[in-house]
């Protein structure tokens, strides 16, 4: 078995007084999809805040390919080949679909590797290529998701990590977004830890999962061992255990 590409290891954040995570430990191995489920509350948002840097913990370790990033800045995670799809999208929106594209090129040198990068970009996400010169602010809810993730990829990521990716979006796009995520984990190996609150769609192209509650891991498993596990099909299901 691989080594993880990701690791959190014991850790434990707090927000003033109040404990956000206790004693979190979770790992994303190399090609891998993973979900992290769980309620409002839970600490899905949190251990996502942790992993990109943008939390400190108070005890534990975070670790990419084995390096110890715990005090690393957010800059310096991205530069191991962690990339962010950020709740609600958060595009550029007064920037258009091109310019948001460079934008998450923002680590990078070499102007013609970049520029090859979003050519590839736009075969991949077609719909973002006729609207290249369109203000992201105007792209519909489904096309800005593929937006976000395009422009994540864009820093040659080796783990992007997902907040909420389906969030807000029609059936129609919420469907589009996840094959998306399974194309591309399964033609670039790129390795997708996802925070999402719909169980089974998560579940449906993941590999592996974990669930949150109060800020603790209460479940881990495959992703079939949680669908057939009681206890998350009368919590996410909506069936009786």
């Amino acid at each position: 078995m691989s080594a993880p590409l990701l690791e959190l290891s014991g850790v434990d954040v707090h927000y003033g007084q109040a404990k956000a995570l206790d004693q979190v430990s979770i790992q994303v191995r190399p090609g891998e999809i993973v979900s992290l489920l769980g309620g409002n509350a839970s600490g899905k948002s949190t251990t996502m805040k942790t992993i990109l840097g943008l939390v400190r913990p108070r005890a534990g370790r975070v670790l990419v390919d084995g390096t110890d990033v715990t005090s690393a800045s957010t800059p310096a995670r991205v530069r191991l080949g962690l990339a962010s799809v950020p709740e609600a999208r958060r595009v550029f929106g007064q920037l258009t679909v091109h310019e948001n594209l460079l934008a998450g090129a923002y680590t990078r040198r070499g102007r013609a590797a970049i520029a090859e990068d979003a050519a590839r970009m736009y075969e991949y996400f077609p719909r973002l290529a006729e609207r290249r010169r369109q203000e992201a602010g105007t792209l519909s809810g489904g096309e800005q998701q593929m937006l976000a993730v395009a422009r994540a990829l864009m820093s040659r990521p080796r783990l992007i990590c997902m907040d909420e990716p389906t969030m807000g979006l029609s059936p129609l796009f919420v469907d589009k977004v996840l094959d998306e995520i399974a194309r591309l984990n399964a033609e670039l190996g790129i390795a997708v830890l996802m925070v999402e609150q719909q169980a089974e769609l998560a579940l449906s192209i993941a590999h592996r999962g974990y669930v949150l509650a109060t800020g603790r891991i209460v479940l881990a498993g495959t992703a079939a061992e949680l669908l057939g596990n009681p206890a998350v099909q009368e919590a996410y299901l909506g069936k009786a255990a």
